[in-house]
């Protein structure tokens, strides 16, 4: 598979999932209303497990422009390449979103809230204060790339003699970072960690016809991109700085 094609599947499938999960947790009338922040952090998790699993083989499934360019900094991507990848993440995103607003169409023309309508596609902060809010995001996603860019560089083989870094092995160990940064790092804005994954769908809201869909809050939408591309940035000092 192209390995762009491979990048826009598998971050459509995380937003699909991601997306879904809060619409199903947040919209009234759903099976899943009210579940709450556990149900939420851990679909998203399970979601980037499966995009991971889906576009791994092909385009080493980044998912994510903070992924790319954490990578591309620290010489494991070549940066030629990186903004075919951004453009196909975002696309993906679109996508995956898109397909979720159709699913849950009925219940978001139930929701009254025109926040709660956008939240199930884009994050906002819990208290509207940029410096927090970039800082939470800055180190959401250094944690997260940092840990991505160990296990990329793990040398440790299965019994087939595979990397473990690779597959669906692989996929798990992200998966479970996810998870624990939406649970204790993601209560402030909801832990985007990932410029697609919130521009992508951002931009969806703001071109579907959503009945009652209220602002798509564009004033906020510079944080979860700054914030990721600078935790990206200092994960990837650290990792060349200390020789992992």
């Amino acid at each position: 598979m192209n390995p762009y094609i491979a990048e826009l599947i598998g971050t459509g499938v995380l937003l699909l999932l991601g997306v879904g999960v809060v619409a199903n947790v947040l919209l009234p009338g759903t099976k899943g209303n009210g579940a709450g922040l556990m149900a939420i952090t851990t679909a998203w998790a399970l979601a980037v497990f499966c995009g991971v699993v889906i576009a791994g083989p092909y385009s080493g499934a980044h998912l994510n422009p903070a992924v790319t360019i954490g990578l591309a900094s620290v010489g494991k991507f070549d940066w030629s390449m990186a903004p075919g990848y951004i453009l196909a993440q975002v696309a993906g995103a679109m996508l995956g979103s898109g397909l979720a607003w159709m699913m849950y169409r009925l219940h978001f023309d139930l929701e009254e809230n025109p926040e709660l309508k956008r939240a199930s596609f884009c994050t906002d902060p819990a208290i509207r204060n940029f410096p927090t809010s970039v800082l939470s995001e800055t180190l959401g996603t250094f944690v997260l790339i940092l840990a991505v860019l160990y296990i990329t560089g793990a040398k440790i083989e299965d019994e087939q003699g595979t990397p473990v870094g690779l597959g669906s092995v692989g996929a798990l160990p992200v998966a479970f970072v996810v998870w624990v940064i939406g649970l204790a790092l993601g209560g402030t804005t909801g832990y985007a960690i990932n410029p697609a994954r919130d521009f992508g769908p951002r931009l969806m809201h703001q071109l579907l016809p959503i009945q009652g869909k209220g602002s798509s809050d564009w004033g906020y939408a510079w944080v979860p991109i700054i914030g990721p591309i600078l935790g990206a940035l200092l994960a990837a000092g650290l990792y060349k700085a200390v020789g992992f």
